[in-house]
């Protein structure tokens, strides 16, 4: 980076944004004091859901409308009134404006486990079909297994927020050791690919991937315990140069993963972790194909640069990371073997869920997760982000 670039970085940072390489800028988009499931009154910005602090966003997809989805995981309290909800972002004062999708009664945590969204973390918009496929995680904060039938992938209608599918996972997640982190379907197979990232069994974490088939509802682990899919051991993962809860460090396996426009190629990185991997999709749907196959035909990447979290695949087919320990993005191009760092800003804190928004920019979510999960940010002071990343010209759709 030359240093005129260092310049700009310099002078736009106390601004919240970031003059990023390759032309891309990055900002602030929105931040918001908290959450909040009330309906505005009287034009009033509605006041902040009472336990807010503890119901953080974390992801985010966009639908062709531009609709923007969130999930609220109930992973630190389970109180929170949704954990999948359409978020208002014309609004840009007060907490993020939410709606509960597909309704309130459907995300109740009292109701029947199997049927009902109890903890959503990672979810795909399906644009091709209209559905959202949401991955829940089963167990919700102060239980120590997932009921049985809890984990599941729903399958909902982006319209009528129907149910169009449910796919139980008990059969290849634990109930007390899984981790079900993140999601990413190949439309047009129909096939999707969720990351177990075992931290509920960390250290021994009980990682893999698991191969989820729509049509016949079947769904198969692989790379169980594979060390592409298992933390690092002896890393420490860190954010704005300090270890994520020193004493009782986190031990997080694969997380974000990702597919090439072309479904043929499955991406992932590990959290507790600096290295990304690839897996062509054609091994790991085919049942023939036993683990030292599969572990035959994995590439490794290379070096990340620090401990990753969310992941997309643009339309340009360059493979974007969020880095949570420089706080910032980075790409990865397949033509080249290229792996750098294009944004940071130090008014990012814990990059999270990647996507691309309705013109083509990525989107990120930043909520300083690892500070909520370990109880480190007071009620009130909470603050929920977006930033994007984006070129004079957006990044071209895949």
């Amino acid at each position: 980076m030359n240093k005129r670039i260092l310049g700009l970085l310099a002078a736009t940072m106390l601004a919240g944004s970031a003059v990023a390489d390759d032309g891309l800028v990055l900002e602030r988009w929105r931040s918001y004091a908290g959450v909040s499931w009330d309906a505005p009154r009287a034009g009033k910005v509605p006041a902040p859901f009472a336990n807010s602090v503890n119901a953080p966003i974390a992801g985010i997809h966009f639908d062709g409308a531009g609709r923007a989805f969130v999930s609220t995981p109930r992973l630190v309290a389970a109180d929170a009134p949704a954990t999948l909800s359409i978020l208002d972002t014309t609004s840009t004062e007060g907490p993020a404006r939410l709606r509960a999708f597909p309704s309130l009664a459907a995300n109740a945590t009292g109701a029947a486990p199997a049927t009902h969204l109890r903890n959503v973390l990672g979810f795909h918009i399906d644009r091709r079909n209209g559905w959202l496929w949401a991955l829940d995680q089963g167990f919700v904060a102060g239980e120590a297994e997932a009921p049985a039938g809890a984990q599941k992938i729903v399958v909902l209608d982006l319209r009528s927020g129907r149910t169009v599918k449910r796919i139980p996972l008990d059969g290849v997640a634990d109930r007390k050791g899984s981790f079900l982190n993140d999601i990413v379907v190949d439309e047009r197979r129909r096939v999707a690919y969720v990351s177990d990232s075992g931290l509920r069994s960390a250290p021994a974490n009980q990682a893999a991937l698991i191969v989820v088939d729509f049509a016949s509802g079947r769904a198969r682990r692989v790379l169980d315990r594979h060390p592409a899919v298992l933390p690092q051991p002896g890393l420490s993962v860190k954010s704005h140069g300090e270890e994520v809860w020193p004493g009782k460090p986190l031990v997080l396996g694969v997380n974000g993963i990702a597919l090439s426009s072309d479904g043929d190629t499955l991406y992932w990185a590990v959290t507790s972790g600096t290295r990304a991997y690839a897996m062509p999709t054609g091994l790991l749907r085919d049942a023939r194909v036993d683990e030292q196959g599969l572990g035959a035909a994995l590439r490794d990447l290379g070096e990340v640069g620090g401990n990753t979290d969310g992941i997309v695949v643009a339309g340009d087919g360059k493979l974007y990371l969020t880095d949570v320990t420089r706080n910032g993005i980075v790409q990865f191009d397949p033509g080249t073997g290229r792996m750098a760092l294009v944004a940071s800003s130090d008014g990012v804190y814990w990059p999270d869920t990647l996507t691309l928004g309705p013109d083509g920019a990525l989107v990120f979510t930043a909520s300083a997760l690892n500070r909520h999960f370990s109880g480190q940010v007071a009620p009130g002071a909470e603050r929920y982000e977006l930033w994007r990343l984006e070129r004079k010209r957006p990044l071209p759709q895949g």
